[in-house]
Parts: structure tokens; C-alpha cells; sequence
């Protein structure tokens, strides 16, 4: 009888295991996408009764292209546009991809609300806390601004696989990847957001979701744009292009092969028209109608690839991305 019951069992589990590998959606990458796509991926599993999990991963940017261009996950989450070496490991793995923007994210510089002397930052302060010659020389507050008391500089960021990492430190050092290393790193956002809310001293970076998520603990701090105002990150000053050089596109990454599964086309399709509601509402800034519209018909015309050439732009406003995107 122990033997009859242990052979169902064994049959059962098999049962079970060849259904869930069919109806399994595989997501992984950026932490800052993580809660749109967890958004989208809650109410999709609601309207499928259970017919298809989604699973979101976050291991970063860069960890999550490691793992889609191996070809061990349907859709990447990504904070800036794959770059060009990540383009050549899925070519020789054979990995076609759709990439599509899903909203703008305005990264942002936070602090402890207990902090009483930032009440902004240059860019030029920024790269003095951040850029690499900093490591072990700039130490206290007092050294990146002679106002600021001789206080501990204590600094949370983005880990060295995240897109987030990569996009800050282009932005604010001048090249990507380029920081200093003597600081608490971690490709979980929710990691940097407790460093920050813990230390009155703390200096850290993000996507705005988790600012805006964490608004008690955090302040965020104004950053002076291109044209020398202090600007508070929000979506009007997303759609407006003044939130520079910070704002930033953020995108998903589709593999053309996954695309065949009708579990993973029925997600990107409920992804496209459900982005913008549920961008907004976990506080990143949605694309105009037109650009969700056009991702489909990429979709629809198997137009694959990037349209940034494997580069990681700074800079780039919503209106520059919808004239890259109409010319794909």
C-alpha cells in the first residue's frame, strides 16, 4: 500500500511539474522595473484564475541580461537599454529580443529626514561624493561642501549589476560603473532604502518608486539640472525634460523565442495595455498612449532589437525616446 501511495505521489508530482512548466512566465532584472512588472504580474494572475504564474526575480540589470541571454528567462526588466556586450552574449546564444519602454523613472538622490543642511546638490558635489579618487579620501560632509558640518559621509547605492548603477554613475561621474567602492551596495532597493532611513548621515540613490513607497522615512533631495534650477524629482518635471540628467526610460526585454509561448504573449499583451495605470500607480511616470500602441505593432511586425546601439544614454527625455521608437 506504502509503495501504491508513493507511485501516485511520484505521478501526482510529475502531473503538477509538467502543468507548471507550461503555464510559467520567467522574470528577471532590474529591481526599479520589479514593481511595475510585480503590478502587472498580480493582476494578470488574477484575470488568468491561477492558469499562469508569473515569476519576478530581481538580481539586477545586469544579472537578469546574464540569465535572459543565456536563454533561462522569458522577459528581462532593465533600467537602461542593454548594452553592447550583453547584445553580442545573446547573438552567440541565439537570443532575438523585442525591447519595449514601459515608463520613465526620475532616480532619485535621497537622505535622512533628519538631515537638516542639504537642502540640494549640484552634480559637481555629486561626483565628489561618488566618483572613484573619493574612495577613502572623501570622508565627511565638510569635504564636499565647506558649509556642511564635519559629519560621517555614509553612502547606500545601486550594486554593480544594476542598471540603476551603471545609469548614475554615466550621469553623475561621467562614465559607466565608475564609482567608488567603500559603500553599502545592494541590487535590492529595499536594502538602500533602510541604510538611508537608519542614519542621519546617509547619502543614497534609487528609483522614485521606492522613494515614493517610503516617503516617511526618505527625503528626497532637489538636484541642480543643466539649466543651474534645483529640481525636486515628480512627474511633471519628468514630462516637462527639467528633472536632467536623472530621468531616465526603463524597459522590459521580451525573447522572441518565449514569445511563441501563448502564456508569455497573453502577459506582454496584458503588460502593453495595463502599463501606464500601473506605472502611475506605483509612481513612475507613463509613456504617452501612442508609445504603448507602437510597441505592439513591434511586436505585431517582429521588429527586434534595440534602437540605442548598445550604448546607455544620458539625458534622454520621453519625447526623444517616441521619435527613436517611430523610427524602428
Amino acid at each position: 500500500m506504502r509503495i501504491q501511495l508513493s507511485a501516485l505521489a511520484v505521478l501526482a508530482s510529475v502531473v503538477a511539474s509538467g502543468a507548471h512548466a507550461q503555464s510559467v512566465v520567467k522574470i528577471d532584472g532590474s529591481s526599479t522595473v520589479y514593481p511595475v512588472t510585480e503590478a502587472v504580474a498580480e493582476e494578470f494572475q488574477k484575470e488568468q484564475k491561477g492558469a499562469v504564474k508569473v515569476t519576478v526575480g530581481i538580481s539586477g540589470t545586469g544579472g537578469g541580461f546574464k540569465k535572459f541571454c543565456r536563454g533561462e528567462t522569458d522577459i528581462s526588466n532593465a533600467s537602461r537599454p542593454i548594452l553592447k556586450q550583453e547584445m553580442e552574449e545573446c547573438t552567440k546564444t541565439g537570443v532575438k529580443y523585442y525591447e519595449l519602454p514601459i515608463a520613465f523613472d526620475a532616480l532619485t538622490v535621497v537622505i535622512n529626514p533628519k538631515n537638516t543642511f542639504i537642502k540640494q546638490l549640484t552634480v559637481a558635489q555629486l561626483k565628489t561624493i561618488w566618483s572613484p579618487e573619493s574612495q577613502g579620501k572623501v570622508t565627511s560632509w565638510k569635504q564636499v561642501d565647506p558649509s556642511f558640518p564635519d559629519a560621517p559621509l555614509k553612502l547606500f547605492g545601486a550594486g554593480s549589476d544594476s542598471g540603476t548603477f551603471d545609469y548614475f554613475t554615466e550621469a553623475i561621474v561621467g562614465k559607466a560603473k565608475s564609482s567608488r567602492g567603500d559603500y553599502t551596495a545592494s541590487e535590492d532597493d529595499n536594502v538602500l532604502v533602510q541604510g538611508v532611513s537608519r542614519d542621519v548621515n546617509a547619502i543614497g540613490y534609487f528609483g522614485y518608486a521606492y522613494y515614493a513607497e517610503n516617503k516617511g522615512k526618505l527625503t528626497a533631495v532637489p538636484v541642480v539640472n543643466k539649466d543651474g534650477k534645483a529640481v525636486e524629482p515628480s512627474e511633471k518635471a519628468v514630462i516637462e525634460g527639467t528633472y536632467n540628467p536623472l530621468s531616465r526610460p526603463i524597459f522590459i526585454y521580451v525573447s522572441e523565442k518565449a514569445l511563441a509561448k501563448p502564456e508569455v504573449q497573453k502577459f506582454v499583451d496584458y503588460y502593453l495595455k495595463h502599463a501606464a495605470k500601473l506605472a502611475s500607480e506605483v509612481k513612475y511616470v507613463p509613456l504617452p498612449a501612442k508609445a504603448y500602441t507602437t510597441a505592439a505593432e513591434h511586436l505585431k511586425n517582429k521588429k527586434m532589437g534595440t534602437v540605442f546601439g548598445g550604448v546607455s544614454e544620458v539625458g534622454s527625455t520621453i519625447e526623444d525616446l517616441m521619435k527613436r521608437e517611430a523610427k524602428l
